[in-house]
């Protein structure tokens, strides 16, 4: 792997975040499954990236809430009620949790951004957009049909050069490597920059971010 692209912008801890009755609520779910044997699994990557933006935002504790089948923080954050996500259920009833949480706060499908692995994007890139298909992601799947298609995503890139030469699900289910470890801290941060932006911009981030060069 060769040196950052892009430098990470200066995030989080720093932005003057003010705390005021939220008119809006705004759900950030991360994607992962349960269970120790799954931790720094690629898969498990949108659950990382989720700890990764509470942890460093001062959000709640987390709190297992069986009604919503995950574990739930939340924060204030300008007007926004920010509500944050981790479905218990394993990935492929994903949607299961999420369609839970949005009926019982009502909340709109345009103000609900789910964080996955991407086997199809190179480890390293994180990429936006707003609906499409689930391009085989069963978490994906399950949320589409429980709630449509209409929600943003960011897709974490997992691609790599031994990606074509196992089964997918073993892929997807089996530990990062060392090096790719090594450019969690710097990869989680990219992410969490781009879910302060959206926050407060209102919008996804348009642009592809690439953190890491081959």
């Amino acid at each position: 792997m060769g040196l950052f692209a892009r430098t990470p912008l200066e995030i989080n801890k720093n932005l003057p975040y003010t705390i005021s009755f939220a008119n809006a609520t705004k759900l950030i779910v991360g994607l992962g499954n349960p269970g120790k044997e799954y931790d720094l699994t690629r898969h498990n990557l949108g659950f990382m990236a989720l700890d990764y933006f509470a942890e460093n935002n001062s959000f709640n504790a987390w709190i297992e809430n069986n009604k919503f089948k995950g574990w739930v923080s939340e924060k204030t954050i300008g007007s926004y009620r920010i509500i944050l996500l981790k479905p218990s259920t394993f990935m492929n009833l994903s949607g299961e949790s999420v369609q839970l949480i949005t009926n019982f706060y009502r909340i709109q499908i345009h103000d609900i951004a789910v964080i996955h692995d991407e086997l199809s994007i190179p480890f390293g890139q994180i990429r936006t957009r707003v609906g499409g298909q689930a391009a085989g992601h069963n978490g994906i799947k399950s949320i589409i049909k429980s709630i449509g298609p209409d929600f943003g995503r960011f897709r974490i890139g997992i691609k790599n050069d031994f990606t074509d030469n196992k089964d997918q699900s073993d892929f997807v289910l089996s530990k990062l490597s060392k090096t790719e470890q090594s450019s969690l801290p710097t990869l989680l941060n990219e992410v969490s920059s781009m879910l302060t932006e959206y926050i407060y911009s209102n919008e996804l981030p348009h642009d592809t971010h690439t953190i890491l060069t081959d």
